[in-house]
């Protein structure tokens, strides 16, 4: 039942724009009805955009939004209009944007715009602002009083900021192709190299965040210089020692499992505690290639904590998963977390007390705001060696402790859940799960992207077209360039555990629609909002990776890998163009643009892909040895010989006998293989492994 204050958000999916529908501000949701009201009352729009995990916008909203003095003078002077930026990235790109033009220094959430009611074109940016004045910042009100002066003042001269606007988005967009090089692969590792940090591991100082996209690429130069027998034993060993010391860390939740956002400091010691479904799905896969790279337990054994994690407190029994765990619970960041050492103490036995202190260092003064957020600390030998015990009662008695913490652990408050399933997160976590699910052998992973991609075509799927996000299994929202190239890459990572036909031809459906709806047939490239999108004031087409990788570099890469699998021209040359239009902006700074890099290593370098037709039940024998070696640029395909009318040249890969193996990388293949072991020698031959 709808409560009798509540405004104009209750009747959205969104969580966070749920959380601001008891507000006294007369908040609207972005659409024509609330720019229209804008622009006949002829007030500036005051846009506020955040998120559901957002620590800083929960402050705001406390302090600013519920204040009744300041909703007031809020509704008097403006139409407000409230966004999630997860559910509308496209508003969030452009508003970002348009605030380091106007302050020329870097954006973030909350973000407050204040917008023409006519054009729809920013006059004023800032990101939190206090309720009353400190941090070297006015209050909000002071802020709100100023614009609504300068608005009333100064309304003709807005009008000439829409093209100046819209000339300088002009300006950072990529024009002009080029030829695409493989010296811009030794650049980007070159820069990652210089950036390095050999202590404490990752890139830059504090704070430090995961940069998925940025490892990947680590290994992937690695595994390019060995396959060329060529040795680069840094590039690996800047993204195992990294992935080592954040998995050890604070990043990691010692005891449920999951990265949080990132660390605040340069040891991976404190967190910010949100936990983003984005973050989790891009590392899962990539802890599983850290095992292949290094074949050490300890990252396997990370990336099933995080599949588990996933599965159990993130996954709808819809199907679909969540997007995020707040960093706050009960008004304190990290307060679910953290330990004080009376708990610990009280809570276990001494050896269990002494094995735990050894290893995570719980001596001197806690490290989070009087209390301990776990990190590990000191190797299995120095439990063993403070509990005068071997290793097996060294590991048990960690066991039975961390049960012990994590089982007291649930019974408190937990952090808020954004329960919204988007469609381009949902993507990446069905590939995670899929990769890892097949690498390491574990059924329930490729079962959990399976029930998510069921449900992302039974409730994202409506008339030909993606929708972007769900509550509930409401879903809506014009789908964006990374909703439907997420979702392919996910879609060819999960027929590489088993094979689907429907999925397949799914997989193909969306690239002709992205094809069809995002292409520049002008210039080449990608835009992120398709042909028949809202129109904005403007349309970027991402080039540089953010906390998800560039929509064009996943593009690029995805619509590669099926023209060469099904032999697809159309693929191949739109990948092509995509490439040439980003080289001058990528080669001006490689390490910014990491999926762009490795997609342009793919286009280079074009990659294997190997198909078998056989019953399912006997790929293993010949899979499973391969498994176990670090090769990016090889697909496996298993195909059950029964099945008929593949898709392409697929087609022509016809099964001969029990087991029928061919080997393709470009435009060659190599006759149908029967014999195992010649099979094994081609691949290790082609990958160089050892």
């Amino acid at each position: 039942m709808e409560h009798e204050h509540s405004n104009n958000l209750i009747h959205e999916t969104s969580p966070y724009l749920l959380q601001h529908a008891y507000n006294p501000v007369n908040w609207h949701a972005w659409n024509k009805d609330s720019l229209d009201l804008a622009q006949k009352m002829e007030l500036p729009i005051l846009l506020s955009i955040g998120y559901s995990a957002c620590h800083w916008c929960h402050v705001m909203e406390h302090e600013s939004f519920e204040d009744e003095e300041t909703a007031s003078l809020m509704n008097e002077h403006f139409v407000c209009i409230k966004v999630d930026r997860e559910e509308r990235p496209d508003l969030d790109k452009i508003y970002q944007l348009a605030h380091h033009f106007l302050t020329q220094r870097p954006g973030g959430w909350p973000l407050t715009v204040v917008i023409s009611p006519d054009t729809h074109a920013p006059f004023f940016a800032g990101t939190y602002f206090p309720k009353n004045p400190r941090y070297g910042m006015p209050s909000f009100r002071e802020v709100l009083e100023r614009i609504t002066d300068y608005f009333r003042s100064h309304r003709d001269e807005l009008v000439g900021q829409t093209s100046a606007f819209r000339d300088a988005f002009t300006r950072i967009e990529p024009a002009g192709a080029a030829d695409i090089s493989s010296t811009i692969l030794e650049q980007a590792a070159g820069e990652l190299s210089d950036s390095f940090d050999s202590v404490h591991g990752g890139f830059g100082a504090a704070p430090k965040f995961p940069h998925p996209t940025t490892l990947e690429l680590c290994l992937r130069h690695w595994a390019h210089h060995r396959e060329a027998e060529k040795s680069q034993p840094r590039s690996r060993h800047m993204a195992l020692h990294t992935l080592d010391a954040m998995a050890r860390g604070g990043l990691f939740d010692q005891l449920g499992g999951g990265f949080y956002r990132y660390s605040v400091d340069a040891e991976w010691s404190i967190p910010h505690f949100e936990k983003m479904l984005y973050d989790n799905a891009q590392l899962l896969p990539l802890y599983t290639n850290a095992w292949q790279a290094c074949g050490d337990d300890f990252f396997s054994e990370t990336a099933k904590s995080t599949a588990r994690w996933a599965t159990a407190q993130m996954q709808a029994p819809s199907g679909g998963y969540y997007s995020s765990l707040d960093a706050d619970s009960e008004g304190e960041e990290g307060k679910f977390y953290v330990w004080s050492t009376e708990e610990i103490k009280s809570l276990l036995n001494g050896a269990e007390y002494t094995a735990v202190e050894a290893r995570f260092g719980l001596n001197g003064t806690p490290n989070f705001e009087g209390k301990w957020h776990l990190n590990i600390k000191e190797p299995i030998e120095t439990v063993v060696q403070r509990c005068s015990c071997d290793t097996e009662q060294a590991l048990s008695l960690l066991s039975s402790a961390t049960k012990k913490l994590f089982d007291r652990r649930v019974n408190r408050t937990r952090p808020q859940r954004d329960e919204k399933i988007l469609t381009s997160w949902n993507a990446l976590m069905i590939k995670g799960m899929a990769h890892a699910g097949r690498i390491l052998g574990q059924k329930e992973f490729v079962s959990s992207a399976e029930h998510a991609l069921d449900f992302v075509r039974r409730i994202l799927w409506r008339n030909g077209r993606l929708l972007a996000t769900a509550r509930e299994d409401r879903a809506h929202l014009n789908a964006y360039l990374d909703d439907y190239v997420f979702l392919i890459d996910g879609i060819i990572e999960l027929n590489q555990s088993r094979w689907r036909a429907a999925e397949m031809e799914f997989a193909i459906t969306l690239a002709n629609t992205v094809l069809e709806q995002f292409e520049d047939d002008d210039l080449g490239g990608l835009y992120f909002t398709s042909n028949d999108h809202e129109v904005l004031l403007h349309r970027p087409k991402p080039t540089a990776d953010d906390a998800t990788p560039s929509g064009n570099g996943i593009a690029a890469r995805v619509l590669l890998r099926l023209g060469h699998l099904l032999g697809e021209a159309r693929y191949l040359d739109t990948a092509e163009r995509i490439l040439r239009l980003l080289s001058p902006a990528v080669s001006r700074q490689p390490s910014a643009h990491g999926s762009v890099v490795i997609a342009m290593e793919e286009y280079l370098f074009p990659p294997s892909i190997i198909i078998l037709r056989c019953d399912p039940d006997k790929n293993q024998e010949w899979t499973r040895p391969l498994l176990k070696q670090y090769a990016p640029r090889t697909m496996i395909m298993t195909i059950p010989s029964d099945e008929e009318d593949l898709p392409g040249i697929l087609n022509n890969f016809k099964p001969t006998q029990d087991v029928t193996a061919y080997i393709c990388q470009g435009v060659s293949c190599s006759p149908p293989i029967h014999r195992i072991e010649e099979f094994i020698d081609r691949v290790k031959e082609l990958n160089n492994f050892v």
